[in-house]
């Protein structure tokens, strides 16, 4: 694996800098490499979505354990570095990830084409949540997501009732898939060290969600909580006839659990939950 030595001198060969507006913090340190793929039990055959390479560390690892390795980069610089060093072994994507931040690039769907996979990735700071709840939602054949992210954002992901952590991406992810925090990463594990700190977490989704149209779901919890200091008998109104057990109207969104709000939106009319 790429020593913090290597990284640097790849980088400066080609006069490239780390870009802070892309959150390029690159992850050198070779324990927490094997922890994430470790967490994901990639296998060989197992295709594997990497989001934000940099200059390989990561990749390397998951092609040692036999994956196919469908890499997405946007900056055309480092996805260069990746075509170079690795060639035909790596399915190379030089682009954004997400569409207009409302879906999966085309490009990486094609690539994929419909097949189980894993998201194993250091992911850029701007990207994480939003691709989380993409790939939770619009592409059911994801089996796992296994990722760096700020420890902010995974810190809201595993947020309780009552606290102001806890919103909707706390609910959204937590309804469709079990989450579990795996390590708290240093920023001395990263280069340039960010200004904060990351945790590696595992995104589960969970096959027995019973939320039939999640899309929906995530429209409804997004709305909901855009009115969080509201009773619910003023955000929902007339349109439920009966109130989830251990709920009532003067009750606020941030009061209710996962479960409970999942009932709600069930309750709710279309026109509410939509």
């Amino acid at each position: 694996m790429q020593t913090l030595s290597e990284i640097r001198a790849v980088l400066a060969e080609r006069g490239i800098r780390p870009k802070h507006r892309l959150g390029q913090h690159f992850l050198h340190d070779k324990n927490q490499v094997a922890r994430l793929v470790h967490a994901a039990g990639v296998q060989p055959g197992d295709v594997v979505l990497e989001v934000g390479p940099g200059t390989g560390a990561l990749t390397e690892a998951l092609l040692d354990r036999g994956a196919e390795v469908i890499a997405c980069e946007v900056d055309r610089n480092l996805a260069a570095i990746i075509a170079d060093r690795f060639g035909p072994r790596v399915c190379l994507i030089c682009g954004d990830c997400l569409l207009r931040h409302r879906a999966l690039n085309p490009a990486v769907g094609e690539a994929l084409g419909g097949r189980p996979f894993s998201l194993v990735a250091n992911l850029p700071f701007q990207v994480a949540s939003t691709l989380i709840c993409v790939l939770l939602i619009q592409h059911p054949q994801c089996l796992g997501q296994f990722v760096t992210i700020q420890k902010e954002v995974a810190d809201r992901m595993l947020a309780q009732p009552h606290t102001k952590e806890y919103g909707p991406l706390t609910v959204i992810v937590r309804a469709l898939a079990e989450v579990r925090r795996l390590a708290v990463v240093k920023p001395t594990c990263f280069w340039p060290a960010p200004k904060v700190t990351s945790t590696m977490i595992a995104v589960c989704p969970r096959p027995d969600h019973g939320i039939d149209d999640p899309g929906g779901f995530a429209r409804f919890v997004t709305r909901f909580f855009s009115k969080r200091r509201k009773q619910l008998g003023k955000i929902i109104g007339r349109d439920v006839s009966h109130w989830p057990a251990g709920v009532s109207p003067d009750l606020r969104p941030g009061a209710l659990t996962v479960h409970q709000i999942i009932e709600l939106w069930r309750l709710a009319s279309p026109s509410t939950a939509e």
